[in-house]
């Protein structure tokens, strides 16, 4: 289980040439995330998520509350817990001189993975992804689809066991998306906990558990995609966010 408690992240950024502002990108987040559930987190850019996501997998420190994996925290057990974490940045660049095969084999190193065990998940991980036609091209020579899609693979290959993926389907056409989504399901059915943000409403609505709507750094409204659609009497997540915040203001 994973369990966010009153996160806070705190940044100063510009207003001009001389002075600056103190602002939070997310204010007070708490939730639970259980074994063997998917978890959405939703919101229009600049909401929070990536923020949130990056405290989360240990890239940045809160500025204020506490993160527990199984009840353990960065602070006394950051090895174990981000050998357990499968952690996708919408931003990752990877080593474009390598082929994905030779990628997965480093990762696997990193993490300690046994040679033979290596081998087995770098095959399943392959498969599952529909990578076998270009698992031995440069990755300079792939296309966004099939980078995207090493570059999820390089996150499982070590058989986590949370994923916190952030923008896991962009750069995928429906073909792709429907694969890694698929996957997903399949993960929540060996008791995976994942989280992953996504701009595609739909695809959350579909896919997730629950959904934790963010908006401006504050969470407004955390439930199954049913609860929240009950809640606002609308009938999908898109509708349903808009209602929350009052519709579409220039600010967004």
């Amino acid at each position: 289980m994973i369990v966010v408690e009153h996160i806070t992240k705190k940044f100063v950024r510009d207003v001009t040439k001389y002075k600056k502002e103190e602002f939070l990108a997310d204010d007070d987040i708490s939730f639970q995330a259980e074994a063997g559930e998917i978890i959405g987190i939703l919101g229009p850019n600049g909401a929070g998520k990536t923020t949130l996501l990056r405290m989360m997998a240990g890239i940045l420190e809160p500025t204020k509350g506490t993160i527990t994996f199984d009840g353990m925290t960065y602070q006394d057990h950051e090895i174990e817990i981000k050998q357990q974490i499968a952690y996708l940045s919408g931003n990752t660049k990877l080593y474009d001189t390598l082929t994905p095969y030779e990628l997965l084999k480093m990762c696997c190193d990193i993490y300690n993975v046994e040679k033979e065990k290596a081998e087995k998940r770098i095959a399943e991980v392959s498969q599952v992804l529909k990578m076998e036609a270009f698992l031995h091209n440069k990755i300079a020579n792939l296309s966004t689809g099939q980078t995207q899609k090493v570059n999820i693979a390089r996150c499982l290959v070590h058989d986590p066991k949370y994923y916190i993926l952030d923008e896991a389907t962009t750069g995928l056409d429906i073909i792709s998306s429907q694969i890694i989504l698929d996957f997903m399901k399949e993960e929540r059915k060996r008791k995976k906990t994942i989280l992953y943000s996504t701009h595609y409403m739909e695809e959350a609505e579909n896919i997730c558990d629950r959904v934790i709507m963010i908006n401006k750094g504050k969470v407004i409204k955390i439930g199954t995609p049913a609860e929240i659609k009950k809640d606002t009497h609308t009938t999908n997540l898109r509708d349903a966010f808009f209602a929350m915040i009052g519709g579409v203001s220039n600010e967004e």
